[in-house]
């Protein structure tokens, strides 16, 4: 298929760095995006605007050939804004070329809402993000987390722990389907991943 030399995609998934961090609640837009340059074959191995960075060329259902890149910020989860506003002036890019996938209270494990723009509704990295690049009107993956068991849990505790037994044993299909969500929006449009996935937001897991 005859490709054309089209657009360029910055993927962020949020985090926060380190071992103590590694596999909690607040870093699954890290683990999701992780696992998409595993899929996409991007090998996340530069350091960059105080991030973890890859990219490659992605060719679309179009015959496009779309650059994508990959940014882990290695920042904290509070100046996540620091990287990804680095990352978009040094490519040159505007906030239309830019998707942020990451955790969210307010869905339920295993749900996932796709939307082009919206508040942070109380989450560190997106007000961050959002204050860094004075708009909201970019891309979201908003992957749900669910909110704390018990009332008298702070919110911040329940991010930062690590998932249940029950939870870890379905992640891994959690994981593939916000992969399969994203790989639809990069190879056939962001339009027809929310067609597909916002209808019952379910990923298979529960």
């Amino acid at each position: 298929m005859e490709t054309q030399t089209g657009r360029k995609l910055v993927v962020v998934g949020l985090g926060n760095p380190g071992a103590k961090y590694a596999g909690t609640r607040h870093n699954l837009g890290q683990i999701c995006v992780l696992e998409l340059g595993r899929r996409l074959g991007i090998a996340i191995d530069r350091k960059c605007w105080k991030s973890d960075v890859g990219s490659a060329p992605v060719v679309t259902d179009g015959g496009e050939s779309l650059s994508v890149g990959l940014v882990i910020p290695q920042t904290f989860m509070n100046l996540s804004g620091q990287a990804v506003g680095a990352a978009l002036r040094d490519l040159g890019l505007d906030r239309s070329s830019l998707w942020v996938v990451y955790d969210e209270l307010d869905l339920p494990f295993c749900r996932l809402r796709i939307r082009p723009s919206g508040s942070a509704a109380g989450h560190n990295g997106m007000r961050s993000i959002i204050g860094n690049l004075k708009t909201q009107d970019f891309v979201r993956f908003r992957v749900g987390v669910g909110r704390p068991p018990h009332p008298e849990m702070d919110p911040a505790d329940f991010l930062l722990s690590r998932f249940t037994k029950d939870e870890a044993e379905r992640l891994p299909t959690l994981v593939a389907g916000v992969v399969d969500a994203l790989e639809i929006a990069i190879k056939a449009g962001i339009e027809r991943s929310m067609e597909q996935y916002n209808r019952s937001g379910s990923l298979g897991c529960g």
